[in-house]
């Protein structure tokens, strides 16, 4: 079967390693992340994509690490709250403490390029269409053959061992901020890349944290904070009718500080620290 040149695939993909990082791609349909956003720009323009598809900058497009390819995710500026739905179709950012890489035209509509950075909630909305046709539940094999660089297996993450001592990536995050109650329902409902951008309601302020992870019980909580030391400290969340103890850091005010706690604390030992955002 003949490729067109601008073809992409549905893929989950392979484990894979960046910087003796290990990162596990996963179906992620309840995903709800805080944290900061960079963009990418005319250095990948022409390349393909993870998922084989042509990049270009002025598509409403993003990078993420592992999840599937390609899928919708609404981006939310938390400096701004300016939100824009982008199709998650590339790998990436790699830099540490960054949760999405935005093409350029999305990071010019949610005005994250002037500053490069920007603290922001991502939220999965569903796949993506694939050349103008529905998601198909499986890639065909004769596609997904012709593109070798693009892994298409399917990735049960239950099933994947660690290896020992190696660095893994932070696993799914639970997003601490409030639901955005004045973001209408119908955002949320089969949305699409249009470059629709919405404005909703965010808090008057918010700060960064450096968390090392959340747990349900108290004493893995209190183990983690010994082991790590240094200025962390847990903080308990309500969510569904559970207690989440957090292993965190205090309130950062800016990416700069973020960056450098995030350093100290993954060279102490904590390789699936990441940086998040609330209140």
């Amino acid at each position: 079967m003949r490729v067109p040149a601008n073809a992409g695939v549905y893929k989950v993909g392979q484990p894979y390693q960046i910087d003796n990082v290990w990162y596990y791609p996963r179906e992620q349909p309840d995903y709800d992340e805080t944290g900061i956003a960079s963009w990418y720009g005319p250095a990948f323009y022409g390349r393909k994509t993870a998922n084989g598809e042509i990049y270009t900058g002025d598509m409403l497009t993003a990078a993420h690490k592992t999840l599937p390819m390609p899928v919708n995710v609404r981006v939310t500026n938390l400096d701004n709250g300016k939100s824009l739905v982008v199709r998650v179709n590339d790998r990436g950012p790699y830099a540490r403490g960054r949760i999405i890489d935005l093409s350029k035209r999305a990071a010019e509509l949610l005005d994250v390029v002037k500053a490069g950075t920007a603290r922001v909630r991502v939220t999965y909305m569903g796949r993506s269409n694939l050349n103008g046709g529905v998601p198909p539940s499986e890639t065909p094999p004769a596609i997904a053959d012709a593109l070798p660089a693009a892994p298409s297996g399917k990735v049960d993450s239950a099933a994947l061992g660690i290896l020992p001592g190696a660095a893994v990536s932070a696993p799914a995050r639970v997003a601490s901020l409030p639901s955005p109650t004045s973001i209408p329902a119908e955002m949320f409902a089969d949305a699409q890349p249009t470059g629709q951008v919405t404005n909703v309601a965010v808090p008057a302020a918010t700060r960064l944290y450096v968390q090392v992870g959340a747990f349900s019980k108290m004493e893995n909580a209190q183990a983690m904070l010994k082991k790590l030391g240094g200025d962390l400290r847990i903080s308990p969340l309500q969510r569904g009718g559970q207690t989440l103890y957090r292993v965190r850091s205090n309130a950062l005010g800016s990416v700069k500080e973020a960056d450098t706690a995030l350093s100290r604390i993954s060279a102490a030992g904590a390789n699936d620290a990441h940086i998040v955002v609330d209140q």
